[in-house]
């Protein structure tokens, strides 16, 4: 368990030298840029097809190279040549898609959603999250989360005051020979000791990026305690829900005893439809805290794309029709199938995903030369990134070094593994397939 408000990494990514197009300021930035790494060169622009290869297989980032389903385009167009979602929505958001996320969900929850209350449409799911951070955290709040954590929830914490606290997933032992997922554990001593009296929220990220863990009812039932017990507010952030694989129980963490009045629960139309330029999101929870919650967004971008938002909504109004989910789930359990043969026929230890379309390959066993001409921009850091970076432009398929994801304290465990993402179409998955098995070559 680490406690820090910049828990950033060595070397030169955590302050601003990495970023080669800052101009020295006449009037100084603030602080949190550095604190929340906003002015670090990130992993994105590091690992940006910008900078590889042309040829290189990007699994890197997690954005889909296929289309949403024609149904829920042809809705965007005509919403676009329509008059009336070309202008402003309510900042609660369109009522089909309030109407819709009720219609979709409610049964869910176990709950008649109140669309004027309990549901509030964001511009992605990521600005609903930093929403919920300004109407809730005051100056050194803290907020547990688990590492790998997403890399937008830091700066996001920081941003509003508040001093993230970190509690590490232990991954597999070295014993298992075919870890998954739900091999990552939860140490619950270090959670628990990981509570103060500043603590304001955690956040549950099931299914997990990047791990892919989707969270025990018994895991989810031991965190409830806690957060009962220490009076938390409770981000479930769900936006993997759809892709639950292997028959595993998605539990949805404010349907747990005493959990709906302290929890908002995190919905994504980009990673449910393919569509992540959209940037259409929505919560789900009481109106203690959408009401306040729906005072932040408004201030912060007002409301979200109109004609995209009514595009969301066809597709949750039409996904039983189509069988869109039920389809959906099916291919992408077929990719990661697919995906993960590469690693089988090398002999690589990967992390089976039960959830989500990322797995992480332990690349402790990549050999590279000392001498490697690696670029500034991954020295002075983990070991992944030299590795990630060596397969990158070796084999040409990108990946994620994890210890991005990890504070300074514990980046040596993220060190071992790399993020690919499959949310490709097969053919690209079955290039990279055949272009890892060059892996071989530099294996230990």
């Amino acid at each position: 368990m680490s406690k820090a408000q910049n828990g950033i990494q060595n070397g030169s990514a955590n302050g601003v030298t990495n970023n080669t197009h800052l101009q020295p300021a006449v009037v100084p930035f603030a602080s949190r840029l550095k604190e929340g790494r906003a002015l670090a060169q990130d992993v994105w622009s590091i690992f940006n097809a910008a900078n590889l290869p042309a040829d290189c297989l990007n699994l890197g980032q997690g954005y889909m190279n296929f289309a949403p389903p024609k149904w829920v385009t042809a809705a965007a167009e005509e919403a676009l040549n329509t008059v009336g979602p070309n202008h402003y929505s309510h900042p609660k958001g369109r009522p089909r898609l309030r109407q819709a996320i009720k219609d979709f969900y409610g049964a869910q929850f176990n709950r008649d959603l109140d669309i004027e209350s309990e549901i509030l449409v964001t511009s992605g799911a990521n600005e609903g999250q930093y929403s919920v951070f300004t109407a809730f955290l005051d100056h050194g709040d803290e907020v547990i989360m688990f590492e790998p954590f997403f890399d937008q929830y830091m700066p996001s914490v920081v941003f509003n005051g508040g001093k993230p606290v970190y509690v590490p997933l232990h991954p597999p032992s070295h014993d298992i020979k075919k870890p998954t997922s739900n091999d990552w554990t939860i140490d619950f001593d270090e959670l628990r000791a990981a509570f103060t009296p500043r603590t304001k929220m955690i956040i549950v990220n099931t299914p997990h990026n990047p791990v892919g863990k989707v969270f025990t009812r018994a895991e989810l039932e031991k965190i409830a305690a806690l957060a009962e017990e220490f009076n938390l507010l409770v981000m479930a952030d769900e936006v993997y829900d759809c892709l639950v694989f292997d028959n595993k129980e998605h539990v949805r963490f404010a349907t747990l005893p005493g959990m709906w009045k302290r929890t908002v629960t995190v919905g994504s139309a980009g990673k449910s439809f393919a569509a992540t330029g959209w940037r259409v999101g929505w919560l789900i929870g009481p109106g203690s805290i959408i009401t306040p919650t729906l005072a932040a967004t408004t201030r912060i971008v007002f409301c979200t794309n109109s004609p995209l938002q009514e595009a969301a909504a066809a597709g949750l109004e039409q996904a039983k029709e189509h069988k869109f989910f039920e389809t959906q789930l099916q291919e992408y359990q077929d990719r990661r199938d697919l995906f993960v043969s590469a690693f089988e026929r090398l002999g690589m230890t990967y992390s089976l995903p039960e959830g989500t379309y990322f797995v992480l390959l332990d690349i402790s066993s990549v050999n590279f030369p000392d001498d490697y001409p690696f670029p500034e921009s991954v020295l002075g850091r983990g070991r992944d990134f030299k590795a990630c970076w060596f397969i990158a432009m070796e084999v040409g398929v990108s990946s994620i070094p994890v210890s991005e994801f990890y504070c300074e304290e514990h980046m040596t465990i993220g060190e071992n593994f790399g993020r690919f993402s499959f949310c490709k179409d097969m053919g690209t998955l079955r290039a990279a397939v055949e272009r890892l098995q060059k892996l071989k070559q530099y294996l230990a």
